[in-house]
């Protein structure tokens, strides 16, 4: 299948490693010029290097915590100085800590309502227009399975993911005229380093060793086993693509069956 992705100009957020940086990687392997961003330098210096190296594609790198709205800017203009033009927002951060209701602070929602929501908006205010102009575009927000179902201790992602179903669904429909389509793609269990901060945090809690959460987990999946981040690529590739133009207003959970409902 042609996915119409060669020279179209993407940006992918937190993808020096993980989700983020499986899904740089499928966008480059379809020659899609692409930027990168987060807030390790050497890390994303590494995955650019790599992803240069995989694919031979265009790459920009920069670092940049996209809670800071001078970061986004930043971002998106040099972008816009490097490439002319963006087609493609793949909006992904790394989740907040795993902690109980009756153990969160103000403080602690602030910098998770920043870092998983505000970022978001931050991102889109700079990058829709660009889109607009051009009346075409692809926005995913990467969110969890956690934002339908929501896991334990997770009071945090699940309450401020779900905010992100709600702002994708509201964007698709405002910007379809604009034919720019808006998608969010909610991962569940996938073999990252967030599964182990989410381990350790559980054995710090618990007194359970982590490799029993693990298993515990993958137990609870239908398939018996996690995601590898390609697996999650591969759906926000073909949704960033020209054959997913009928697509928008969807939140698809890629998840092994762990959601029970049948929305």
């Amino acid at each position: 299948m042609q996915l119409g992705l060669t020279d179209r100009v993407a940006i992918v957020t937190g993808s020096s490693r993980g989700i983020g940086k499986a899904i740089a990687l499928g966008l480059a392997q379809e020659h899609a010029k692409i930027t990168i961003c987060a807030r390790g330098e050497k890390q994303l210096r590494s995955t650019e290097e790599e992803i240069k190296r995989l694919t031979g594609s265009d790459v920009l790198a920069m670092k940049a915590d996209v809670k800071e709205k001078n970061d986004v800017k930043r971002l998106v203009n040099e972008t816009i100085t490097r490439y002319g033009r963006i087609d493609i927002l793949v909006t992904n951060t790394g989740g907040p800590p795993p902690i109980p209701f009756t153990a969160t602070t103000g403080d602690q929602w602030k910098d998770a309502h920043d870092q998983l929501f505000a970022s978001v908006l931050n991102l889109c205010w700079e990058v829709i227009p660009h889109m607009q102009q051009r009346h075409w575009g692809r926005i995913i927000t990467m969110t969890s399975f956690a934002a339908k179902q929501p896991v334990d201790n997770l009071i945090l992602s699940n309450s401020i993911r779900a905010g992100i179903l709600g702002l994708t669904k509201t964007l698709a429909n405002e910007l379809a005229e604009s034919n720019i389509l808006v998608n969010s793609v909610c991962p569940g269990y996938t073999l990252t380093e967030r599964i182990e901060e989410l381990a350790r945090s559980q054995e710090k809690n618990t007194g359970r060793p982590k490799i029993e959460m693990i298993q515990e987990w993958t137990k609870g999946i239908p398939l018996k086993r996690m995601a590898e981040p390609r697996e999650i690529a591969d759906l926000v590739v073909f949704l960033a693509s020209e054959r997913a133009s009928y697509i928008t207003g969807t939140m698809i959970q890629v998840d092994g069956g762990s959601i029970r409902g049948i929305l």
